[in-house]
């Protein structure tokens, strides 16, 4: 079964650039707003949408998706709500792959069952579950894949080729290569590794290799799409948010311009990182 996921990073094979993966957090600042930003991203270049599903203990994230999280969740976002504004943006763009990011607990408390059923039903693409090692594969992986839905997994510079394989077995739709230890947006990447731990995951898989984690500006963009199919970027677009809002935390005139400016600019770099390799 083809997806909407395997479609677009056909393409930007094709075209011979890398993939512009963009993370912003669902309802933030606030639900509107923020399916006013998912729905813009296209149009600026981003090739595939992650959008975080808020969590109050989000471990894997950084003090700018920690905050994004914590805005959304004060402005009333719920899985619920979420799982709507992927509806809402299906309603105008059916080709842009959006991949559900998060922990597993509001998917649990929500109903595995429920929550694979009803993503599918508003249009996602796949997921990340930060927290769920593939040891736990049956409990959402399996079930995720016999829905249609893409399970996207994570590998570290800590995944040695021992741990790659059980990383790998079940993973759909790309690979989501981790460029630093630590939580989102916490480091710059060694740009000079970065392509050597590519090429070792594509000794391992035919699944197109994305890379994130500490890629704030077009020039970080721009040196991993050198060696990457994809180029992930989350923290900086979630900061461009987070800058744009008014002394209490709400969003102004300037809110989605801000993150398309951002996401125009990443994707210019994305381009001229292939073009220079």
């Amino acid at each position: 079964m083809k997806h909407r996921i395997d479609a677009r990073f056909a393409l930007a094979a094709r075209e011979n650039r890398a993939a512009l993966v963009t993370f912003v957090t669902a309802g933030d600042p606030d639900h509107e707003t923020s399916l006013e930003i998912v729905r813009a991203l296209p149009g600026a270049g981003a090739d595939v949408i992650e959008l975080g599903m808020p969590f109050t203990d989000p471990m894997a994230d950084g003090p700018a998706i920690q905050a994004a999280g914590l805005r959304a969740l004060a402005a009333g976002e719920t899985l619920v709500k979420t799982l709507d504004l992927v509806r809402a943006f299906r309603e105008r763009d059916q080709d842009t792959p959006i991949v559900l990011m998060g922990y597993y607990n509001p998917i649990y408390v929500h109903g595995v069952e429920r929550f694979l059923y009803e993503a599918k039903e508003a249009g996602a693409d796949g997921m990340i579950v930060v927290d769920l090692p593939p040891e736990e594969d049956e409990e959402l992986c399996l079930p995720a894949l016999q829905s249609g839905l893409a399970f996207i997994r994570l590998a570290t510079p800590t995944t040695d080729d021992k741990r790659l394989p059980a990383v790998l077995k079940n993973t759909a739709g790309f690979v989501y290569y981790v460029s630093v230890a630590g939580t989102t947006g916490a480091a710059t990447p060694d740009f000079n590794v970065v392509g050597g731990a590519v090429d070792r995951l594509k000794r391992h898989t035919d699944l197109p290799v994305a890379v994130g984690f500490g890629v704030k500006t077009p020039e970080h963009a721009a040196a991993i799409a050198a060696y990457a199919d994809g180029v992930v970027v989350g923290s900086a677009i979630v900061d461009a948010v987070a800058k744009s809002l008014d002394a209490d935390g709400r969003a102004t005139n300037k809110t989605v311009s801000a993150v398309t400016a951002l996401v125009s600019a990443l994707a210019a770099g994305v381009r001229r990182g292939r073009a220079a390799a």
